[in-house]
Parts: C-alpha cells; sequence; structure tokens
C-alpha cells in the first residue's frame, strides 16, 4: 500500500514522504533470506561477513621486539644516560623465525632484530641508536628503558576469543591481513546481490552507437551498472526494451527470476507510468510498495517486490536516476547484503553554503554541488544547477545535501552537511 497524505505541486495526493519510503522498502526487505557461503580467504576482499569472528589464538602468541637493539632487563639499564652509561655484557643473539637459546641474565644482553621473540630473562629492548659498542662482547647504554619498553606482549595485539571483525563487516586488505595473521584460512560471507538492469524506451539506442535525429543514447544502463557493481553486485544488463506492455513484462518478469534486484529506468515517468505499475503488480504479491515521493529530482520513482525481488522503477532522467539509486536501491542493496545499518552512512562533511537557495515545502530536496576548500574555514557548498536530464551536472558534483520538506530554502553561509559521492 502506498503511504498518501502529501501533496504534489499540483494538488494530486499519494506522494510518499521519503523516510516513510525507505522505512516501507527495508520493513519488507527483511523477510528475504541472505545466501552465504564460505570462500577461501584471498577470495574474501570486499565481501560481508556473515558471521563474527573470534580470535582463536593470542596475537602475537608470544612476546616480541618492536625495535632492533638489544634485549635487556629493564632494572639492569636504571639511570643510564649519556654522561653516566651503563654497561652489558653481549650475551647471545636471537635468530629470526627461531626460539632464543639461553636466559639473559642479571647485567647481561641479547642482541635481538625487530619480530624477534623476546628471550626469557628480559623484559624490554633498548634501541640500537640508544647504544655505544665498546667491543664485540660489551655494549654501553646510553639511554635507560622501563619494564615492556619496544616490545609488543603476547595478545597485545588481539588476544584469544576476543572479537577480531563483527557480523556485516565489508573486508578490506587490512581485514584480510589480521584474519591471516590469526591462522584463519576460510570465511563465511553473505553471496552477492545479483542486480538486472533494463532500459525502456523506442527512443535509446547502446551507448556506443551514434543516435539518429529523435533517438538517444542510453546513459541509465552504465551508471546503475556502475554504482552496483561498485557496491559489491553481481551485475547483469539486460539491454533496452521496446515501450510495448507484453515485451516489457517478458523482460522484467526474467530479470526478477534471475536477480534479487531489478532496476527499469524509463518506466516511472509519464507515459510509461501506467505501464510500469501494471507490469509490477502482473508479477504478483505484494506487488508495489511505493509508487511517487516526495522528492526532487526522482518524484516518480516506483518501488515494488514480486516474490523474493525486489523492483524499482526508475525516472528515465540520469539525475533522476541517479538520485533515486542512492536513496533507495543503495539502502536495498546494502541490506540484501548483509551490511549493518550502521555501515551503511554516506562518508560526509561539513561545509558552508556559497548562495541563498529557494526550495518548495512538501518535498525533499536533493542539491548537487561542488566543494570549494577555503583557508582556516569550512568548504564552500557551490550548488550545481541543471535539469534532471543534465547528466554533467553529477559529473560536476562532488556530493550533495538536502533541504528539508518543511524548508522553502536556505540562505547563504548556512551550514549544510554533504554526502559525499565517490
Amino acid at each position: 500500500m502506498t503511504a498518501t497524505g502529501l501533496k504534489d505541486m499540483l494538488g494530486r495526493e499519494g506522494l510518499t514522504p521519503v523516510d516513510k519510503a525507505v522505512a516501507l522498502l527495508l520493513q519488507n526487505l527483511t523477510t528475504l533470506p541472505l545466501q552465504r557461503e564460505i570462500l577461501p580467504l584471498p577470495a574474501a576482499l570486499d565481501r560481508i561477513l556473515a558471521l563474527e569472528i573470534l580470535s582463536p589464538e593470542d596475537l602475537p602468541a608470544h612476546p616480541r621486539s618492536t625495535m632492533d637493539g638489544y634485549a635487556v632487563r629493564a632494572a639492569d639499564t636504571f639511570g643510564a644516560a649519556q654522561t653516566m652509561p651503563c654497561y652489558l655484557e653481549i650475551d647471545g643473539e636471537v635468530a629470526m623465525g627461531q626460539t632464543p637459546e639461553g636466559k639473559v641474565q642479571q647485567g647481561k644482553c641479547f642482541r635481538i632484530a625487530t619480530g624477534g621473540l623476546l628471550p626469557e630473562g628480559s623484559d624490554a629492548v633498548v634501541m640500537f641508536e640508544h647504544t655505544v659498542p665498546v667491543d664485540a662482547s660489551m655494549l654501553e647504554v646510553i639511554k635507560s628503558v622501563g619494564s615492556g619498553s619496544n616490545i609488543i606482549h603476547k595478545g597485545e595485539d588481539i588476544s584469544k576469543a576476543e572479537m577480531a571483525l563483527p557480523r556485516g563487516h565489508r573486508l578490506r586488505p587490512q581485514d584480510l591481513g589480521l584474519l591471516a595473521g590469526l591462522g584463519i584460512t576460510e570465511v563465511e560471507v553473505y553471496r552477492r546481490v545479483k542486480v538486472g538492469i533494463l532500459s525502456t524506451g523506442d527512443e535509446l539506442v547502446h551507448w556506443s552507437r551514434t543516435p539518429e535525429p529523435g533517438q538517444i543514447r542510453d546513459i541509465n544502463g552504465v551508471v546503475l551498472a556502475g554504482l552496483a557493481g561498485r557496491a559489491g553486485a553481481e551485475v547483469t544488463d539486460y539491454g533496452i526494451t521496446p515501450d510495448t506492455e507484453t515485451a516489457f513484462f517478458e523482460s522484467v518478469q526474467r530479470a526478477v527470476s534471475e536477480n534479487n534486484i531489478v532496476l527499469f529506468s524509463g518506466g516511472s515517468s509519464v507515459g510509461m507510468r501506467d505501464l510500469g505499475e501494471r507490469v509490477i503488480e502482473k508479477l504478483g504479491s505484494p506487488g508495489i510498495l511505493v509508487h511517487g515521493v516526495a522528492l526532487k529530482p526522482g518524484k516518480p520513482v516506483i518501488i515494488g517486490l514480486s516474490g523474493q525481488c525486489a523492483i524499482f522503477g526508475l525516472p528515465g532522467h540520469p539525475v533522476s536516476a541517479m538520485v533515486c539509486y542512492e536513496i533507495f536501491v543503495k539502502q536495498a542493496l546494502a541490506q540484501l547484503s548483509g551490511i549493518t545499518a550502521a555501515a551503511r552512512k554516506t562518508p560526509v562533511l561539513q561545509a558552508r553554503l556559497d548562495r541563498n537557495l529557494n526550495s518548495a515545502a512538501g518535498r525533499l530536496d536533493l542539491v548537487r554541488v561542488q566543494l570549494l576548500q577555503q583557508e582556516d574555514d569550512l568548504p564552500l557548498a557551490s550548488p550545481v544547477l541543471g535539469k534532471s536530464g543534465s547528466i554533467s551536472t553529477l559529473s560536476r558534483a562532488d556530493g550533495y545535501f538536502f533541504i528539508e520538506e518543511s524548508l522553502q530554502g536556505l540562505n547563504k553561509d548556512t551550514e549544510v552537511e554533504v554526502h559525499l559521492l565517490s
């Protein structure tokens, strides 16, 4: 059921507030199962953990040196300084990759390299820079160290049974390094979300072709595939579909049967709006969740659900389509990927608006901006103005901010929160 109560600029009822549309979408997506798979560690880069990982052991398993120098008893260096050094006998050396032989006795030390196992009897490392060799067996220490100096203790990096990584975490290279250090060779992750993309319109031709008069290149297919692919989805492009109900329905039906999310653009705008509605309803329960939101640009978006597939009818204008992707599709993709709500936030920064800006009350207005750095002040947010069919406005934009439904604009120098576009 579509939320009602708001009117568009022509006085028509039925527009859904953006926050309600997002909530309704995510609420319905919670019923869909998330599939999992087990992958070897190197193949898991950028995948989403399906289970939290607890450390199976202490890391490091033994105390190690963090500097090149000498393993010592810290008490033996007490009071050492350039004007009054202490003297230690060099009694051994820690070979890399091997367990140290012997024990550091009072008044003695072992040579040790970064990463070397701390020998028994020692509790600190004196850096090479703070020593002066007297001869092959005697060392002058010119700076004292405290117990624990220049060493990493057993389990100091991470201790056994401590949470290494939470469920819903996207695995970065450094995360794979942590798991490798813990001896974890494979991980359970959520399967990639499958996204099918269709473009509709008899006027469209493939972007690689030269259009005839009256034709335009398909921009949305490339943009949406890039956005979904960058978000980790497995994308299938179903190409351009004619503006006939039979052809359109067959294409969408096939895409729905093969994907978790289907995006079609063009079918939610004037001329194709009723066709997009009919096709989604024809696909089966629960059908359309939202049709029309209080948003500029992007008002005519359709959000539906058929079986276990989310369907989005996006406006044909490229800017409107990308805006709807950012606000709705991105959320759905994150939820079906297993990404936790806390990890879904777009990077933001504070900026200052460089001009007065008008907005119509009753709708959420998304404003594209360029960011201009200022010395000793917040960056300036300079609106990139243009119609929703002008893809260059997004190409020039560094990010966007919202003017809330209750406002009729913002004044120059208002501080705004800019969501950064990657």
